[in-house]
């Protein structure tokens, strides 16, 4: 059970609306790199993972990658908020609009839907931990391609703290990926291999 304190991990204090950056950033609520896939991705896997230090790591990122949707979603609402008609328009925002108003829907910038299928949940503990590293690398550049087209500093520095904490989590998932393969090569070094067969993966031999 969490412990749910009702304040962004980052403050959030946006003063002038821009939705045409708006649509660049929900990418990070629902797009193919986003906190919402991230969340799924960790706090799933998580139950596939023998050893408890690893689920430990899925868990408490996972939980993290929760904020950061709250964070993303926040920063989508500070830009779109109180917009007249003619802002709308004007900015292209008016496709959105028509279908959500100025309500928070996990998309894409391109304005793809969020899909499950944008993340896996293989339930082989090295696979895993080998995309979960790569998901926090392509976080980490479309927070990049982000801040290429932000120029008010009021969004850069939450969005700069969110990237940082992709890079964080990245050398965590890295840790527990040594942590993993230790034990498999301590417990059967054929476990790793996967030039031998299944008796020999499995210890059999």
């Amino acid at each position: 059970m969490w412990s749910y304190d009702k304040r962004l991990q980052f403050p959030v204090n946006i003063k002038e609306p821009n939705a045409k950056l708006a649509q660049v950033i929900i990418s990070q609520y629902g797009g193919p790199d986003g906190e919402m896939g991230a969340s799924m991705r960790y706090l799933s896997q998580r139950y596939a993972m023998p050893y408890r230090e690893v689920a430990g790591v899925l868990t408490d990122i996972g939980t993290e990658e929760l904020a950061h949707l709250e964070m993303v979603a926040t920063i989508v609402h500070q830009l779109t908020r109180n917009l007249s008609m003619e802002e709308i328009e004007k900015s292209g925002f008016a496709n959105y609009y028509v279908d959500h108003t100025v309500g928070i829907w996990p998309q894409a910038a391109g304005g793809v839907p969020f899909n499950a299928c944008e993340f896996q949940s293989k339930g082989d503990i090295i696979t895993d931990l080998m995309e979960d590293m790569a998901a926090e690398q392509k976080a980490r550049t479309t927070y990049d391609n982000i801040l290429r087209l932000v120029d008010d500093p009021d969004v850069c520095e939450p969005i700069k703290f969110l990237r940082m904490r992709e890079v964080v989590h990245f050398q965590r998932f890295g840790e527990a990926l040594r942590i993993t393969t230790d034990k498999l090569n301590s417990k059967n070094f054929y476990a790793f291999n996967p030039g031998f067969d299944c008796d020999e993966c499995s210890g059999k031999n």
